[in-house]
């Protein structure tokens, strides 16, 4: 039996994330664009297994490739009942990167990632760096390499992104950022 998603709730719910952290805090800045233009696809899916994830994994990789920019930037696969598990998550991204590698869209396509309960590696649970990839539900950001080096040509600019998004989050601080992120969770429509 399939688990029950409520994808409207699931969708505003990720909205409101991509509005008010990643684009209000400037945490992304090849977000703005294409979330202003309507052109981010949120695909939501009820898969339960590894196995179902990375078949809808695949089939959201060949849709964003076989349409325009104009039509889909980006695509936001959120997976609510898929590997809630941070370390199993993570662990699933080496396969979510062979799936790349399978399909010859290395240099094509890049695989984001964001988690709930995101960790970088030699951090706390509660470290505020954290935040900066923590989202309302597992999700997998599919992101077109050509769109990345276009918004930013910059190599060492984009290099920098993580160590300003980690002093944005400090500055901010560990209580402020869960009372946005309670916000976020909480908000019907953007």
């Amino acid at each position: 039996m399939r688990p029950h998603v409520d994808e409207r709730a699931v969708i505003e719910a990720t909205r409101s994330w991509v509005f008010e952290v990643v684009i209000g805090l400037n945490l992304c800045p090849f977000a703005r664009r294409p979330f202003a233009a309507d052109l981010i696809r949120y695909a939501v899916t009820c898969a339960t297994t590894e196995a179902a994830l990375l078949e809808v994994l695949e089939a959201e990789l060949a849709a964003l490739v076989a349409v325009p920019r104009t039509t889909v930037e980006t695509t936001l696969l959120i997976h609510p009942h898929a590997l809630a598990d941070f370390l199993d998550y993570n662990d699933f991204l080496a396969t979510a990167d062979a799936l790349l590698s399978d399909l010859d869209l290395e240099g094509v396509i890049q695989i984001a990632s964001f988690h709930p309960e995101y960790q970088f590696a030699g951090t706390k649970p509660d470290a505020v760096e954290n935040y900066t990839n923590r989202s309302p539900y597992p999700m997998l950001h599919l992101l077109r390499e050509e769109s990345v080096s276009e918004v930013n040509g910059d190599p060492e600019a984009i290099a920098g992104i993580p160590e300003r998004n980690i002093e944005t989050l400090r500055g901010l601080g560990r209580a402020r950022i869960l009372e946005l992120l309670e916000r976020v969770k909480k908000r019907k429509q953007l």
